[in-house]
């Protein structure tokens, strides 16, 4: 019977676990602006982040959100010159305020960019 119960427990606290991992999937990098995570994009092909300091006080006061601002970058491609990328990057917040409404945003944009901060020539 104590093996039964052990089994149980130990099931339970499995699915738990699971569940929670399965909720929060990406770990997020907080960051006080893009750079970072577009560096990390171009090593690592996408990175997730979550804006802190005072950038996300601004963006939260303008659109009325307590809510995290989280980003994502992802490569698209390498660029010709070494170290660059064009990448995506996706910015969203819930609850936001905007012309009397509120609901969740998501702005997406693309950007080129490379690992030294600079943004390449045009060829």
């Amino acid at each position: 019977m104590n093996y039964l119960k052990l089994f149980v427990v130990g099931t339970l606290a499995a699915l738990a676990l699971g569940q929670r991992a399965s909720a929060n999937p990406t770990a997020r990098l907080q960051v006080s602006d893009i750079k970072p995570l577009l560096i990390r994009a171009i090593d690592q092909g996408s990175a997730h982040g979550v804006l802190v300091g005072e950038a996300a006080t601004y963006v939260r006061q303008k659109f009325e959100s307590s809510a995290p601002i989280e980003i994502d970058v992802r490569t698209l491609y390498a660029l010709p010159q070494p170290g660059c990328s064009r990448l995506e990057v996706t910015t969203r917040q819930k609850d936001v305020l905007e012309k009397a409404q509120r609901g969740d945003k998501e702005l997406a944009y693309q950007v080129s960019y490379c690992r030294d901060g600079r943004f390449p020539e045009k060829r």
